[in-house]
Order: C-alpha cells, then sequence, then structure tokens
C-alpha cells in the first residue's frame, strides 16, 4: 500500500501524544504512514522504529507544504493547537490535490474548513475535520436523533470521562479559555459566559452534573443535522463546577500574553497524556437530546473506548474510507460523510436510546 500514490499518507504531529498512538496503530495494520512533523531529532526514531517513510517540514511556507505532499493521497493532520496549524495546511492540500482530514474539536477551525468547501470541491479532494473523539460520537448521536425528530429546533449533546488529557488537548483548552462559551442560537454562533448553563445529565452509568463548552459540535452537528439551537456539555466534579462559576470573571486574564505563556510552560511541565491503562480500560459516555417546536423529544446515549483509543479508532477508519474513494469530495461532518451509524461500527462502542418520538 506504501508505493500506491492513490493510498500513500502523510500523518502530520506524528510526533505528539496522539500522532504516536496513531502511528503506532497505522502501522500495526500494515497502513504505513509517511510521518511528518517540524521536529527532525523526534520524527527519524519514530520513524526508523516503526519502518516508515518520514519527511520534515514547518506549516510557515504554503508552497514548501505543498511540495511536501507531492506523491501522496491524504493528509491526517494531528498537530495541534489546531487553530495556529489547519489552515496552512488546508490551503496546502488545496494546492496539492490532496484529502485533509484533522482531529480537531475546535469551533473556529470546523468552521474555517467548512467555508473552503466550494474550492475543495473544485480541487475534486475531500476536506474532513474532527475525525477523532473530537466529534465523532457525539456528531453521530446528533445526526441519530435528528434522524429520529426531523423538525427538531433544539439539539443538547454532552460527554463526560475521567482520562487525563494529552498536552495537546491542554494546549488547546488553555489556548481558548480566556473566550468563554459558545452556543448556537437562532443558526448563529454566540459568545456565553463559561459555564453559561449546568443541568444533570443521564449518562450510562449514572447522572452527572455538567456545564456548557465551546465543543466543536457547536459548529458541526448544525451542518450535520441543520438543528438551529445547539448546546454541549461536559460533566465536571461539582467542586470544579462551583469555582469555575465563581471566578469565571477572571477568564478573560488567560488572553493576556504573559499569561498564556506562564500556562503553557506549566502544561510543558506537568501534562503528559492518558496512562496506558487509562487507554485500555476507560470509557466515555454521551447523552444527546433533540426537541421540536411541540415538545417531543428523541434522547440516547452512547459509550465508547477512552477518548484518545477511539480517536486512533475512528480517524484511521474514517482516513480508509477517503483512500478508498467513498466519502465525496468538499466539505464534511464525519456523520455527513459516512452516516450517523458510523460510530456503531467502531469496537467498544455502544448506543442506545431513552426515548424515541412516536410516529
Amino acid at each position: 500500500m506504501a508505493n500506491d500514490p492513490a493510498q500513500k499518507w502523510v500523518l502530520y504531529g506524528a510526533s505528539g501524544y496522539t500522532g504516536r498512538l496513531i502511528a503506532r496503530e497505522a502501522t500495526a495494520r500494515g497502513l504505513q504512514p509517511v510521518l511528518a512533523g517540524r521536529d527532525a531529532a523526534k520524527i527519524e526514531p519514530l520513524a526508523a522504529e516503526l519502518r516508515c517513510d518520514w519527511r520534515v517540514f514547518g506549516l510557515d511556507n504554503g508552497a514548501k507544504i505543498a511540495a511536501a505532499l507531492e506523491g501522496t493521497a491524504a493528509v491526517l493532520h494531528c498537530a495541534g493547537p489546531f487553530s495556529a496549524t489547519a489552515e496552512p495546511m488546508m490551503e496546502a492540500c488545496l494546492a496539492a490535490g490532496v484529502h485533509y482530514l484533522d482531529i480537531t474539536g475546535e469551533i473556529e477551525v470546523i468552521e474555517s474548513a467548512k467555508g473552503r468547501h466550494d474550492r475543495a470541491l473544485a480541487s475534486a479532494i475531500a476536506i474532513l475535520p474532527a475525525v477523532g473523539m473530537d466529534v465523532v460520537p457525539s456528531d453521530c448521536l446528533a445526526a441519530r436523533l435528528s434522524e429520529a425528530l426531523p423538525q427538531a429546533v433544539r439539539l443538547e449533546l454532552a460527554f463526560g470521562g475521567t482520562s487525563s488529557v494529552s498536552h495537546g488537548t491542554a494546549a488547546t483548552i488553555w489556548e481558548n479559555i480566556g473566550r468563554g462559551g459558545r452556543v448556537r442560537q437562532d443558526g448563529r454562533i454566540v459568545r456565553v459566559p463559561a459555564a453559561w448553563k449546568i443541568q444533570e445529565i443521564p449518562f450510562p452509568r449514572g447522572p452527572r452534573r455538567a456545564m456548557t463548552i465551546p465543543w466543536g459540535d457547536v459548529a458541526s452537528a448544525f451542518h450535520t443535522t441543520g438543528i438551529p439551537n445547539i448546546e454541549v456539555y461536559a460533566a465536571v466534579p461539582a467542586r470544579q463546577l462551583s469555582l469555575l462559576r465563581r471566578f469565571r470573571f477572571l477568564a478573560p486574564l488567560a488572553g493576556i500574553g504573559a499569561v498564556q505563556s506562564l500556562g503553557q510552560r506549566w502544561i510543558d511541565r506537568r501534562i503528559r497524556g492518558p496512562s496506558e491503562a487509562e487507554l485500555t480500560r476507560g470509557r466515555t459516555e454521551f447523552w444527546g437530546r433533540a426537541t421540536d417546536e411541540a415538545g417531543r423529544t428523541a434522547e440516547a446515549t452512547l459509550e465508547t473506548p477512552n477518548g484518545y483509543a477511539l480517536t486512533v479508532k475512528t480517524s484511521l477508519a474514517i482516513l480508509q474510507q477517503v483512500l478508498a474513494g467513498r466519502v465525496h469530495a468538499g466539505f464534511s461532518t464525519p456523520a455527513l460523510a459516512l452516516g450517523g451509524g458510523f460510530i456503531e461500527t467502531i469496537a467498544g462502542v455502544t448506543f442506545a436510546w431513552r426515548q424515541r418520538p412516536s410516529r
């Protein structure tokens, strides 16, 4: 497969926490990615260990990125924060005629990808952001709920898990913390305070309190379902919820350069990612509810493997569908590309209805 240009693909950000997980699983499956990133000292040893081709290039020169993608069919982009890295990679993919996938959960990146739909069609490539835990399961859940209640006007999604986060995820959270929350109202993305709403969510393993967060589904679920009002919740321990609401007026300070740098240095020193035990045994729970103007609801849940383990599974499964020509050109969300039932094809995933409207 690695010698077939139609199947050759680049894993950019291969030396990061999630990139390494994907690289190891890809080679175990015989997919043989071209490992790529900005630092030869990190990429070359990994490529030697996994017996993969490798390339080193930064993302500050579009022509050089496009040249580095020559002879490949797709990029799976795993180098965050995606707010800084996604646009140059998308532009290079458009120039080179190479399919673009990433594992973002960032609203702006998904919206930016949607804005390149017409150009992707003209270039005959797929642009498919958010092919990991952010946001494949919740996007598929949203699609299933919308199918059950086609006239829904409100969508609530929630997730919870016990895993620690990777360095890249922590960096993205810290970069965005000063921006507060976001929801979709009447089709528009609007800013709201951090922890704007709190509610008790009936997750599969028991109820937990959760708060609104600016998650990628605020963008993606709208493009998947057309539902104009969307809120996304994350389960948070009660003490943290109380502290977040009490001190959320301080959140804008996180956007100050010196404070950002201080937080980033702390992340660099302390954050290493989930342990092997967390990856193997951890579970993530999802809940969703769609409501129409008459007050009818459709409600369902998902249980999945740990979010990072799930990202490996979903990103590679979607990549293989793209390489096989089963995903149409242009922008897609995961559920638009492969249907709401896609998540149930992933090992270890359980879907259950809580309520379906009568026809």
